[in-house]
């Protein structure tokens, strides 16, 4: 069907006071209370500002009040909390669209943020919002519509027969609220669809409406399944419209440092982006053959870090692919325009075949996991698990991560199609990983059972196909229940800390130190490492405190940044991003409070995971896999590196040892480095050697908050 505004009946609507955003907040919040059809809205107070900042702070200060510590991600009380930044929104500097999505996960029980672009968060700041909480079920689907241009929320009933899957429906309400074709640029729609319905692995849908496309693209809030409670709380879409957008619409304390501080990185892309990273014309998937060179790709479940394939799926592939020469970015003001598509792609499987689309990607994440990670080396084979994961609302990196583990496990035997139900799981059989997406999707057959997540499977597997239990905790690449993303992290045990030492599982937006790790050596030492896994998962958490996309800070570099102490922070960036900060907020941030901010939220996230039943040192371990090899065919592709290792570092003479008791001494002192790092890690970050943030820590930081240290107080 092809809806008008007309057809959505309205069920209930609350009016409210329009008034500019001041030095980037509006100080209030909006709760939707789905069951009851109740609005509040709430004001800000002036602690939740000082403490939590914004974006993701916020996220997490409002789902600590809705939820208590039995709240499961299907209960009515659990929310989702759309929250953006007081940098949000700013035309002028690369990176600054940016909303956090915060939700008990599906997959992990506790708090998962994502961060995501789109016009959406943007919109509903400027609409008068700085949260917007959606909480309890309604007993049908619904739509959420907030009307940033005359002041007016409201509740309304879908029309039978509107579709789920988002590349039609994003497009299809967008031309319904849209007052003209012209006024389609101001409308933002959140969906998820059909997967999200059926998998824990549902994401979220951000459109933005792509003018000289003629249609929606889409960003995702991709991790832990948040659109998976989206849909559980019968919500089809949330649609926002405002169109009164200027360049200045967060009334910014010194507009003109806002507007230097944007011009000055606009010329240092223009004129630095083509000799560095690319961003405009490949994207994040330029360091596709980088990480192959450095045996850092991930290979067949990531028992592997290159292939002589590899170049296969290279930068210089996808660039051939995408659409060039088009401004691709995911906010207004991106230069950096690196949200890259492929047009007229013509589909080769299920309910769409041949059908010509647009497809949003791949990035790297996606490249790597459902490509290099599978063995699939034809990028039409990668395409065609991007676009059906987004328009159905699966997370590609969960995706790439369960099909990987399960396609080793087909190698083994432990898998046939007489329990995959026909579908045959071999490396590089891109059709059939897609048919694995499209019964997930559906809900049915093997699909049904592969989209619980490799967690659940290892269990799965061992109970009912006589898999050995260790080999399948060795293999499945999670944490907290949470897929891991797509670097090898073995040879990197910064970079292990990385991904597992994380309050919410192993996502690399905390924290990427393999090349000053592995490839640099630039932190050899347990305190050197720990160090590290203080200052970059602070520095990162901070652009989901403001709304800010990370790509401006690292992808692109100033041309002499390699001469100044302490490159790898990029200096230059930071000092901009305290001076953007006090130009909008009016209010001074050095660099040092700069990393408070994220302190306070990040140790919040951490005490928030004791309060649900997880977040001690039990919880912060990965699978061997992420660690060293786990099978001989791994130690083996790297004998001379590890042989080495066994004799430099562990005084040993690899010539005179079998292979298993190599691959065990191995084992024992990966193991024991990693114990030393989590001890060195902890002492840093302020916290018991269990994993607690120490109660005289969260006084030094100001987050001894009675509720918080109720809670860490039990675990000293």
């Amino acid at each position: 069907m092809n809806p008008s505004r007309s057809d959505f009946r309205v069920c209930t609507e609350f009016s409210y006071e329009k008034r500019p955003v001041r030095h980037g907040y509006n100080m209030r919040t909006l709760k939707v209370e789905l069951g009851g059809a109740v609005f509040t809205e709430k004001p800000v107070p002036a602690e939740m500002k000082q403490k939590f900042v914004g974006g993701k702070g916020f996220g997490l200060r409002l789902l600590w009040d809705a939820v208590n510590p039995s709240t499961k991600w299907n209960d009515p009380e659990n929310a989702i909390v759309i929250a953006m930044g007081p940098l949000c929104g700013n035309t002028n500097y690369p990176g600054s669209g940016k909303s956090l999505v915060v939700s008990l996960s599906p997959m992990t029980d506790i708090p998962i943020d994502s961060n995501v672009g789109g016009y959406f968060g943007p919109y509903l700041k400027f609409s008068g919002w700085d949260a917007l909480e959606l909480t309890g079920k309604a007993d049908r689907d619904i739509i959420v519509y907030i009307d940033g241009d005359e002041g007016r929320v409201q509740i309304l009933e879908v029309p039978e027969g509107l579709e789920s899957d988002t590349h039609i429906l994003a497009y299809k309400l967008t031309c319904a609220f849209a007052t003209s074709e012209d006024d389609r640029q101001h409308v933002a729609v959140v969906s998820a669809g059909r997967g999200a319905e059926h998998t824990p692995l549902g994401l979220l849908n951000f459109s933005l409406y792509d003018r000289r496309r003629g249609g929606c693209r889409v960003k995702q809030a991709g991790r832990g399944g948040i659109g998976t409670v989206f849909r559980d709380k019968k919500i089809k879409a949330l649609v926002c419209r405002f169109s009164g957008l200027t360049n200045d619409e967060n009334n910014a304390a010194d507009p003109a440092t806002v507007q230097r501080l944007g011009l000055k990185l606009h010329r240092e892309i223009q004129k630095n982006d083509n000799g560095q990273s690319k961003m405009r014309r490949q994207g994040t998937a330029h360091l596709m053959e980088v990480m192959n060179d450095y045996d850092l790709l991930p290979v067949q479940n990531h028992r592997f870090g290159s292939d002589p394939r590899g170049p296969e799926l290279a930068s210089w592939v996808w660039e051939k692919y995408f659409t060039q020469g088009l401004p691709d970015g995911c906010w207004y003001g991106c230069t950096l325009a690196c949200a890259h598509a492929v047009d007229q792609f013509e589909l080769k499987t299920g309910p769409y075949r041949g059908q010509k689309v647009c497809v949003d990607g791949p990035e790297y994440e996606t490249a790597a996991g459902c490509g290099s990670n599978l063995a699939i080396w034809d990028p039409e084979g990668v395409l065609e698990i991007n676009f059906y994961c987004d328009t159905y609302g699966i997370d590609t990196i969960s995706f790439g991560t369960i099909t990987g583990f399960l396609m080793e496990c087909w190698e083994y035997g432990i898998l046939n199609e007489v329990r995959t139900g026909g579908i045959s799981l071999e490396w590089g059989d891109w059709r059939s990983a897609c048919e694995l997406l499209h019964q997930m999707a559906e809900g049915r057959g093997f699909g049904m059972i592969a989209s619980r997540g490799t967690k659940y499977l290892t269990q799965y597997f061992a109970a009912n196909f006589g898999a050995d239990p260790r080999l399948m905790k060795d293999i499945a690449l999670q944490g907290k229940g949470l897929e891991q993303s797509q670097y090898i992290s073995k040879e990197s045990l910064a970079q292990q800390g990385g991904y597992y030492l994380t309050n919410k599982g192993p996502q690399h937006d905390e924290a990427w130190l393999i090349f000053m790790d592995m490839v640099n050596n630039q932190i050899p030492g347990f305190e050197d490492k720990a160090e590290a896994l203080h200052y970059f998962p602070m520095f990162r958490t901070w652009f989901g405190l403001q709304g800010l996309c990370k790509l401006p800070w690292n992808d692109i570099e100033p041309a002499d940044n390699a001469k100044w102490p302490e490159a790898n922070k990029v200096p230059e960036h930071v000092q901009n991003y305290c001076e953007m900060y006090t130009a909008i907020t009016g209010e001074p941030l050095s660099k040092e409070e700069l990393i408070r901010q994220s302190e306070r939220v990040y140790n919040f996230q951490r005490v928030f995971n004791l309060r649900m039943g997880h977040g001690r040192r039990e919880d912060d371990y990965p699978p061997y896999r992420a660690m060293g090899p786990v099978t001989e065919k791994e130690y083996l592709s790297r004998e001379e590196r590890y042989d080495r290792q066994l004799k430099e570092k562990m005084g040993l003479e690899p010539t005179s040892m079998p292979l298993p008791e190599k691959m065990a001494a191995t084992r024992k002192w990966r193991e024991k480095q990693y114990e030393s790092l989590v001890d060195a890690v902890y002492k840093r970050r302020g916290w018991t050697m269990d994993g607690v943030p120490k109660l005289d820590h969260l006084a030094e930081i100001g987050m001894d908050l009675p509720e918080l240290c109720d809670v860490a107080g039990k675990y000293q």
